[in-house]
């Protein structure tokens, strides 16, 4: 296919994408207060949150057009999730004809084991954010408040379970490569530490200053890591099993059957000095 002809069906599949996106946007309108309810629940079940509303939750605006912006990216965010069915078959659509039919079928297992790991790190963040608070509110003097606003802890909220669910899917990414041929068993087995330790270091950063977020990214992330080199260990047996010289590179010579040939054979070379 001509590159101006790809070109077109890219546009198209964007335009489709960003058509499903708004209208996903739409919803997340029309249910903003409910989904807004539902992101402040965990601050909202802290004591602190009515350190000025004793009957209710002190989340502050600083500018005015901080509920805007704030909405706007409530209604994104609902629409991101609600039109995912569009904008991932459009993504489909686009790559699919460039894919071999043995990586079509290992798109269609992992796509859908994808989607169940980001919502599952996404569900955990949730789940976390209120110990987290807590334990980033005591370091707070005693004659000291929590004033958060709004776009502080929506920005915290949407980054926290946007980076757990993308962290929970890396792995699945690490038994695609490897199953692609590109990331054997014996390099992971190499960097296991490196991994592990990045794991940590990768959670202190794109987490907040305090313990239970990190380690409850990066324990999990482990786990799945290593889950992910078994795989990767059996995978890489099986392919050795089925062709012994699957381990070996290109550029890797291998070893020539040991069978005698007919030039060691005592009756061919006497036939051979007969005819001379």
């Amino acid at each position: 296919m001509p590159l101006m002809d790809h070109l077109r069906e890219l546009r198209g599949r964007l335009t489709k994408a960003l058509i499903g996106l708004a209208l996903g946007a739409v919803v997340g309108y029309v249910f903003y207060q409910q989904v807004w309810d539902f992101l402040t629940a965990p601050y909202c079940s802290l004591p602190e949150s009515s350190a000025f509303d004793s009957e209710g939750c002190s989340l502050i605006v600083t500018g005015p057009f901080d509920a805007f912006f704030v909405a706007m990216k409530v209604w994104i965010f609902v629409g991101a999730l609600v039109s995912a069915p569009v904008w991932l078959y459009q993504l489909w659509a686009f790559v699919a004809p460039a894919l071999h039919s043995r990586e079509k079928k290992y798109v269609y297992i992992f796509v859908p084991l994808a989607a169940v790991l980001f919502v599952g790190g996404a569900a955990l963040a949730y789940r976390i954010t209120s110990l987290a608070l807590t334990v980033l509110f005591g370091f707070l003097p005693e004659d000291a408040d929590p004033m958060l606003t709004v776009d502080q802890y929506l920005d915290y909220m949407i980054i926290m379970m946007v980076m757990f669910g993308l962290g929970f899917v890396m792995p699945l990414l690490v038994a695609l490569l490897n199953l692609a041929g590109i990331l054997p068993h014996a390099a992971l087995a190499k960097w296991r530490r490196a991994i592990i330790f990045g794991s940590f270091a990768v959670s202190a950063v794109i987490t907040p200053a305090e313990p239970i977020s990190m380690i409850a990214l990066a324990v999990p992330l482990v786990i799945l890591f290593e889950a992910a080199e078994l795989f990767a260990f059996l995978n890489d047996r099986r392919k050795r099993r089925d062709d012994p010289f699957a381990a070996l590179g290109d550029d890797e010579i291998s070893e020539l059957d040991d069978a005698p040939s007919d030039l060691d054979d005592p009756d061919v070379e006497e036939k051979s000095s007969k005819r001379r």
